[in-house]
């Protein structure tokens, strides 16, 4: 094992607090949130249960990343959403896509700082 990741291996949690493995060496059953929602599970009020830690040389963010673990054993299907949740989405979207200055389905969400849609925004400017 290479000397960067020998400074991320500590099973016991000793010296990062709770258990930490390299890039691609937890174990099978601790999964990332997305590989839970992949998979249409969440964590189901679990704590989180280790990390993964390693080196990223990644532009404007160089340092040490870390993504947490959840045990998949835990792990409870994700809700559904019910009718009425869905109907409400629906008319909020709607809300958001209307211009209050000409009424219409823009088919776009509105930009916030214009609060109009874009054909409004360029009358307005002209």
């Amino acid at each position: 094992m290479s000397r960067i990741r020998a400074r991320f291996w500590d099973p016991t949690g000793a010296r990062h607090g709770i258990p930490t493995w390299p890039w691609r060496m937890a174990p099978p059953h601790l999964w990332t949130l997305r590989q839970l929602a992949a998979e249409g599970l969440r964590p189901g009020g679990q704590d989180v249960q280790a990390q993964i830690m390693w080196a990223s040389r990644r532009h404007g963010a160089p340092g040490v990343r870390v993504a947490f673990l959840y045990d998949v054993r835990l792990a409870l299907p994700k809700r559904t959403a019910t009718a009425r949740q869905l109907e409400a989405l629906a008319k909020a979207n709607a809300a958001r896509r209307t211009c209050p200055g000409c009424g219409i389905d823009a088919g776009y969400v509105l930009p916030r700082h214009l609060g109009i849609c874009l054909d409004c925004a360029g009358e307005v400017a002209a």
